[in-house]
């Protein structure tokens, strides 16, 4: 079923489905939830996701919420354990939802719906929810909770203003002694900050110093007599505080199970009402259901798509029709046509609303379902292979109440065999008794359709003039070929079409070459591909010689260094050892390239300058040199 899901899309409906959940328990029901096979638990489902649309359009949102960590609270409780300020605090958001829940279902009850009796298997537990809330505020225990707690909370306060007040005094009496002019908290006690120098001046414990050293932090004795009162105070009000926790927790405990029971139903409402969300999403309506093997869908959509831009399904298939099939061209909408259909079947299987405005759809024990290329490269199956592997599968399972839909029917083959392994299929559909919707582009299935009883033809509609499909699907009339119409319209010529029409129908209609005006393609100015000619070849090696490159001279086979390129004649000059030569390129061979020998920018008068030369060419770079010449004299290369 996960397969089929994925094919027809429903998988993406789910998370469209589940994103409207709170509770993590319906999210795991919405993932689970498979078309019902029972008719009175179907209507009873189709009931509930009516009956919360209307709720939610009458009344808002319900005050529902995610519940996570209750359940936990529920076991440390049950098991004797003390919850936390944080933890009691959440539980009284939760009991707080519980009243606002069951009030939100009364004031539902208006609308003469059954949904909002369910608050009566709502307890609130108003006294734990008041409890909580009295003592529990901003995730700690309120000074309210006890009048114990407040007394203690009020000395411990007093016990403080007092440690302040002396410490404070203490700073005011001994200014020279301090190193700043207020109290500070160190290791929780009240301490002043005195310098290093003084600590002897000041009668008290040094609890801290500076990162420097140079400020002592004491705690006056006056302050320190104080600490010990406050310690206890604090440790009574810390009793104080796990008393009530415990007390709340206990109580807790002893509603756990009716907690339990709240939770469930929290949780259940929370899956309807997100059946009824979602179809407030994309407008859906509630399906007539029937066992009559029927289906009917007037202005149907498919839901993922846009609703302003989805052109309209009219269809409908039963009473005495059990295989519809459908022909167009592509991207004409046949596969979304049943697409469509087969989704808002399973939809209204799984107890949700139709994206239609009118539905009537029967109950389905099984949707099956061949779509899309199929390919399987792990397993080395050809499309065709992996085709009709699927629809052997779907011929094992079909019967009288299966919903059966395969796209383009026996392709991936050769024409004649897939047309006759198309309608092998369509018989063994027509034996099973179930509802089929295939697509095809065989004529001769469509033949088949017209003379087959219980079996129609449909057509998806196209535009001839504009070449657009139109996505509307017309049952009862087989789709034509539209492929010599677009041909036709886009210039073919007339010799072609004549030659496809033979070729296809042994004949030719008349319209095909009706106004048609070019009876040959006109040919258009292409740029030809230039070849190298033999002189060009000849110059582009004998320019790629380099200076330094290390050639062979033939056919005398000595070694030279290139020191003039290749001049326009295609003689280059070579510097062997104790002379420099002229010769031409075509008795020379490169040996190593001048990049491999020597480095980038490498100056190559080190080699075939004197250096008489050199040191002239430097000194005439720098300034002019009157009546001096550079010679090129022969370097002993030896």
């Amino acid at each position: 079923m996960n397969q089929t899901e994925k094919i027809l899309e429903f998988d993406r409906i789910k998370e469209n489905w589940k994103e409207l959940a709170l509770t993590e328990w319906a999210r795991k029901e919405i993932e689970e939830t498979l078309p019902c096979l029972s008719e009175l638990e179907l209507r009873a489902r189709l009931r509930d996701t009516t009956e919360a649309r209307i709720i939610l359009e009458k009344c808002g949102n319900p005050p529902l919420t995610s519940l996570e960590e209750i359940r936990e609270l529920l076991v440390i409780v049950q098991k004797g354990g003390c919850l936390t300020a944080l933890q009691l605090e959440k539980l009284g958001m939760t009991l707080v939802s519980f009243r606002r829940m069951k009030a939100y279902l009364e004031r539902g009850k208006a609308y003469q719906l059954g949904l909002p009796y369910y608050e009566e298997n709502i307890n609130p537990l108003e006294e734990l929810e008041q409890m909580i809330t009295m003592q529990i505020r901003n995730g700690s225990v309120d000074d309210g909770a006890s009048p114990l707690l407040k007394d203690l909370r009020g000395a411990i306060m007093r016990a403080e203003d007092k440690m302040r007040e002396k410490a404070d005094a203490m700073i005011r009496s001994n200014k020279e002694c301090m190193s700043d002019s207020f109290s500070t908290m160190r290791n929780g006690h009240i301490c002043i900050p005195v310098k290093k120098e003084y600590k002897f001046r000041i009668s008290g414990s040094v609890m801290d110093k500076s990162s420097t050293g140079n400020t002592l932090f004491i705690e006056p004795t006056a302050v320190a007599k104080y600490y010990e009162e406050l310690q206890n105070l604090k440790l009574d009000e810390e009793n104080e505080e796990r008393r009530i926790l415990y007390t709340l927790s206990a109580m807790t405990a002893d509603s756990s199970e009716i907690l339990e029971q709240d939770i469930r139903m929290m949780e259940k409402l929370d899956y309807i009402f997100s059946k009824g969300k979602l179809s407030l999403d994309y407008e859906g309506t509630e399906p007539d259901i029937n066992t009559e093997r029927r289906i009917v869908l007037k202005d149907g959509r498919h839901p993922l798509m846009e609703k302003t831009i989805c052109v309209p399904l009219q269809f409908s298939i039963g009473d005495g029709t059990n295989g519809i099939v459908i022909t167009g061209p592509n991207t004409g909408g046949k596969t979304v046509a049943i697409k469509t259909v087969a989704l808002n079947c399973m939809m209204a299987q799984c107890g949700l609303h139709v994206a239609a405005k009118e539905a009537d759809i029967c109950m389905n024990s099984n949707f099956l379902c061949d779509i899309g290329d199929g390919q399987n490269l792990s397993e080395n199956l050809s499309t065709f292979s992996a085709h009709i592997t699927n629809v052997l599968d779907i011929l094992k399972k079909v019967n009288s109440d299966s919903l059966v839909i395969m796209d383009e029917l026996g392709s991936g083959t050769d024409p004649t065999e897939g047309m006759g392994i198309a309608i092998a299929i369509l018989e063994e559909l027509a034996k099973s008794g179930a509802l089929y919707l295939v697509t095809t582009h065989y004529p001769e299935v469509k033949q088949y359709a017209q003379k087959k009883q219980g079996v129609v033809n449909a057509r998806m509609t196209f535009d001839k003039e504009s070449l657009k499909p139109l996505y509307q699907l017309v049952i009862g009339e087989a789709g034509e070929s539209c492929a010599f119409h677009i041909a036709k319209q886009l210039g073919m010529p007339a010799d072609m079409l004549t030659t496809a029409a033979k070729a296809a129908y042994g004949e030719v209609a008349d319209w095909l070459t009706e106004d048609v005006k070019s009876t040959k393609l006109e040919k258009t100015h292409a740029p030809k591909v230039q070849k190298i000619k033999q002189t060009n070849k000849q110059q582009t090696r004998a320019l790629s010689f380099q200076l330094g490159d290390s050639v062979m001279i033939y056919p005398e086979k000595k070694l030279g260094i290139v020191c003039e390129t290749t001049n326009d004649k295609g003689v280059l000059r070579v510097q062997l050892p104790n002379k420099k030569i002229w010769i031409n390129h075509k008795r020379v061979k490169l040996q190593v390239a001048a990049t491999e020998l020597y480095p980038e920018d490498y100056d190559f008068s080190i080699i075939f300058d004197t250096v008489e030369n050199r040191k002239l060419r430097h000194q005439m770079e720098k300034h002019h040199m009157e009546g001096k010449k550079i010679e090129m004299e022969k370097k002993d290369f030896t």
